[in-house]
């Protein structure tokens, strides 16, 4: 069976009440097939586009294929490019030494999807408990700059400052400062048993979890 076929083969089993759980177990069968993944993102299709981010090789994503791949999310609506170069991220970039240290050169990037990841990725390190040495800095700049940026940078900076916070006892009161400042996400609501994004609220339940 041509990749083609395969992709029309998988396309045909995706629909609207396809689940997550359901994409990762065709991948776990695929494996890895760059020429499959590059066929399913070809379709458009946001559900295929999240499989192929499964299947890719990430030894082949060089800085061109990524801006592609950025220029193409930018087409979707705001809520499935926020996933899909979320789930690139997470599932592929964050992986390799070579494009880590190509999202480590994103902050300034004039794609607004490439600076989110940069702060993204920044958030996760210290969400898994890493303590990179730099966080001093970087609240810095998200104290100066987050007020500047668009709102799904916004967010990742918001992620990144609320991380520092739970983790770093001596940054705990500037973070805190900042959401009061900003008040990003003070009136949002989130469901049952999820932590409030807004700095001071997320900070206060994220520590007291850890007795930090």
């Amino acid at each position: 069976m041509n990749n083609f076929t395969k992709a029309e083969n998988i396309l045909s089993q995706i629909s609207d009440k396809t689940k997550l759980g359901d994409l990762r177990k065709i991948a776990n069968d695929i494996k890895r097939d760059h020429e499959l993944a590059l066929e399913l993102w070809s379709s458009k299709v946001f559900l295929a586009r999240q499989l192929a981010i499964l299947i890719m090789d990430k030894k082949q994503l060089s800085p061109e294929t990524i801006d592609k791949l950025d220029k193409d999310i930018m087409q979707h609506n705001e809520n499935e490019r926020i996933q899909l170069i979320d789930w690139l991220m997470a599932n592929q970039l964050s992986k390799d030494k070579n494009t880590i240290a190509l999202m480590n050169t994103w902050e300034n990037s004039p794609s607004s999807l490439q600076r989110r990841v940069y702060w993204y990725y920044q958030g996760r390190l210290r969400w898994v408990g890493q303590k990179p040495t730099d966080s001093q800095e970087l609240l810095s700049k998200i104290e100066s700059g987050i007020d500047k940026e668009v709102l799904e940078v916004q967010w990742a900076m918001n992620f990144t400052a609320g991380w520092i916070g739970v983790y770093e006892k001596e940054l705990r009161n500037r973070c805190i400062a900042l959401g009061e400042k900003t008040g990003l996400f003070k009136e949002k609501t989130v469901s049952k048993g999820c932590t409030p994004e807004y700095l001071p609220e997320f900070i206060r339940i994220e520590s007291n979890k850890r007795n930090l």
